[in-house]
């Protein structure tokens, strides 16, 4: 029973941290590994910046051999400020293995503000991993899922931590206003 609350404690830390980018960065993006950055059509590499407040809320597992396996369920809650004012609400799963500092997680968030002026809603995929304390993290625009004034988005965002402050970064493209 000790063995599972200290794997509950260490699966929300670890998720925590890849879900924050404490001591992590996204993998780098070029342009062309940009989903719809290589349209036809020439949509110039747009950037944004800010910082961000993120809330974690531990869930309950859907069952008992989900929280012995150390799966874990979270809920996210985020402020974005900066050129993304906006608000997200997501879910996340992370998992825990027998090997320190190794686990992994995924999450969906739906972000909703304005994007450098432009309003709208669009879903934010996290595919994170940590290898004996060595994470891996890209966050990606779900293809297709801006509505609003930001249809057609597509681009990954990068998290930075510094000095207890939450930081991203954001490349992205944007169709022109039709």
């Amino acid at each position: 029973m000790e063995r599972m609350a200290a794997g509950k404690v260490a699966s929300v830390m670890m998720g925590i941290c890849l879900l924050t980018g404490l001591g992590a960065v996204a993998d780098a993006q070029t342009p062309s590994s940009i989903p719809g950055a290589n349209s036809k059509e020439e949509v110039p590499m747009l950037h944004a910046k800010g910082t961000f407040e993120v809330k974690l809320t531990p869930r309950k597992p859907d069952n008992k051999e989900a929280e012995s396996a150390n799966l874990a369920r979270m809920s996210i809650d985020k402020q974005f400020s900066g050129d993304l004012e906006a608000t997200s609400k997501g879910e996340m799963l992370s998992a825990m293995t027998e090997v320190k500092g190794s686990a992994g997680y995924v999450a969906l968030e739906r972000v909703s503000g304005t994007l450098q002026g432009r309003s709208g809603t669009f879903v934010l995929q996290h595919n994170a991993t940590m290898t004996r304390g060595t994470p891996e993290l890209s966050i990606k625009v779900v293809p297709d899922s801006g509505t609003g004034q930001l249809v057609g988005l597509a681009g990954a965002m990068t998290i930075k931590i510094a000095d207890g402050k939450h930081f991203y970064e954001f490349d992205y493209k944007l169709p022109e206003t039709r």
